[in-house]
């Protein structure tokens, strides 16, 4: 196949047919959206199926088999890791995930500032809009990528950048999360097929599994190795995602919506579990452009981009129709997460700002500043993708690492009765000072990710927030006492619920309880007071030991 491919009219048709589709999807279930909660929230009636498209939809962008496909293709398989860094940490989303529905808030920012006080929620609602206009910026970039290469070059990425910002904001400005959670749950199978359409054709062409063996050099099949991503960066990775995934701003709309707790868990748990499925199509991706180039199919000698490895492998192993679906997977990656993020925004905007600043007015009042705010954190967001981003992995990295400091104290708030807003925001000054100190000494980019730098910030971060909030004063005891009664009454039993029947319902939550078990059981056996815990956890764990294992052995046990 030549270098320059032109979409064919079936190609047109495919994805213009998607578009209508996803529109229409979204503008028919928000018709009735007519008040903040249902708007930013959707009366938290989600059922588990949704909650896991939510999830998945939320989860999963476009620049994620973009920069995992390029990282793969320079590295070698063990790049798995930098989207596989969560792996280890899904199996605690199960415990996780009822935090988010017991907190009883519209956003993270509430919940921070009922632990921490009104200024240390407004420090939480500045990293939020900051986040969300990076998370924002990398997607679109990913995805502009992503067509650019498929389509020869002959769609910009700006372009793409441009139009898919006015695809999805058509249908979230109106319909608010109950448009995204839809929209997300139909665009699910459109990026399960992004993962996996391409691995057909690319094993075929490169000679199969076998063929990738002779012509890959072995550690570039194995999923650790000293060369590329070790054991002890994948603890770390592991570690990063396991605190930064509590504070990031979208979680609380993303999983705290079910219509009850159990919906909320399987919601969280298996929507990721599915995300990580799909990372082996996009590491395998990444191996095969590398062997199709070794071979000499692709009449190139290498990249000098290696994020354009995804993109030339869609360009060149596609179908007339294929490409066209592969465009709208390519899409629906980005708007299942664009879409939630725009409407995050504008209720983080809204609840933080607006509704303290502006009092007294209409539900409805609120509604529309939901929407314009949304909208136009969104365009920050693209204007960051227009001009500054240079690399999609390293523009990813910095959200989670920047939600890991900030997850510093918002774990720590939760799991430590002790901890208090001196503490907070020395955390996260400490973690973020060392961070950036570290790379300008290095002369690196600060948006450079480095697993030694990481460690030693975070380490620095949280030794300040036990350091300074053991040498201040606590958190007064009723506000304190508030936040932590709403954490441990589930909200599938009742609010006048005592400790004892909560445990024996077996919904006692271990992570709120994590320093005090025993005290958490209400004189109730340690398995029957955790027992939701745990079997979700172990479930989990099953299935994020099963993934590596059958993944190492497709590898050939390299």
């Amino acid at each position: 196949m030549g270098s320059h491919v032109n979409l064919a009219t079936i190609d047109w048709v495919v994805l213009i047919g998607y578009l209508l589709a996803m529109a229409g999807i979204g503008l028919y279930v928000g018709w009735k959206v007519r008040d903040t909660e249902s708007y930013f929230l959707g009366n938290r009636r989600f059922s588990k199926w949704l909650m896991i498209g939510q999830s998945f939809g939320i989860g999963t962008h476009a620049e994620m088999p973009v920069s995992l496909a390029g990282a793969v293709y320079g590295m070698g398989a063990s790049a798995i890791w930098y989207q596989w860094k969560n792996l280890f940490a899904t199996p605690f989303y199960w415990i996780m995930a009822p935090i988010f529905r017991r907190i009883r808030r519209t956003t993270l920012a509430e919940m921070t500032e009922d632990r921490y006080g009104p200024w240390m929620g407004g420090i939480y609602t500045v990293f939020a809009l900051s986040y969300f206009t990076i998370n924002t910026a990398a997607m679109l970039k990913g995805a502009g990528k992503v067509i650019n290469q498929a389509t020869g070059g002959e769609i910009g990425v700006n372009t793409v950048v441009l139009g898919m910002t006015a695809i999805f904001i058509l249908y979230s400005f109106f319909g608010g999360l109950v448009a995204s959670a839809w929209t997300d749950f139909f665009q699910g199978f459109l990026i399960i097929a992004l993962s996996f359409m391409l691995i057909p054709p690319g094993l075929a062409l490169v000679g199969g599994m076998e063929g990738l063996r002779e012509t890959l050099a072995p550690h570039e099949l194995s999923l650790a190795t000293p060369q590329g991503i070790g054991p002890w960066v994948i603890a770390v990775l592991t570690l990063n995602g396991l605190i930064g995934i509590m504070a990031q701003p979208h979680m609380l709309a993303a999983v705290g919506t079910g219509r009850d707790e159990r919906a909320c868990r399987v919601g969280m748990l298996a929507g990721n579990m599915v995300k990580r499925f799909c990372t082996v199509g996009w590491a395998l991706v990444g191996l095969i452009v590398a062997a199709a180039v070794m071979q000499g199919h692709f009449g190139v000698s290498s990249l000098a981009d290696p994020e354009d490895a995804f993109g030339l492998a869609c360009r060149h192993l596609l179908w007339p129709g294929a490409l066209g679906l592969l465009v709208a997977s390519v899409m629906a990656a980005n708007m299942s997460t664009s879409s939630a993020l725009m409407v995050d925004s504008g209720a983080l905007f809204t609840q933080s700002f607006y509704r303290k600043a502006v009092t007294g007015r209409a539900d409805r009042h609120y509604l529309w500043v939901g929407r314009i705010s949304g909208f136009l954190i969104t365009m920050v967001g693209v204007v960051y993708a227009l001009f500054l981003i240079e690399r999609v992995l390293y523009s990813f990295l910095l959200t989670e690492t920047l939600a890991t400091y900030m997850g510093i104290s918002f774990l720590g708030g939760i799991v430590w009765r002790r901890a208090n807003r001196y503490g907070a925001i020395a955390s996260l000054l400490t973690a973020l000072c060392a961070n950036f100190l570290l790379y300008y000494v290095r002369q690196e980019r600060l948006d450079h990710w480095d697993p030694g730098v990481f460690l030693g910030s975070l380490g620095a971060g949280i030794l300040a927030l036990v350091v300074v909030s053991l040498l201040t004063a606590p958190e007064p005891e009723e506000s304190r006492q508030a936040f932590y009664d709403r954490l441990e009454t589930p909200t599938d039993v009742g609010e006048a619920s005592s400790a004892k029947e909560v445990a024996e319902a077996g919904q006692q939550s271990l992570l709120v309880n994590l320093l005090h078990l025993r005290r958490g059981a209400a004189g109730v056996g340690f398995l029957t007071a955790y027992r939701e815990d745990l079997r979700g956890f172990a479930v989990g764990w099953v299935v994020a030991i099963s993934l590596v294992f059958a993944t190492w052995l497709l590898l050939g046990a390299s």
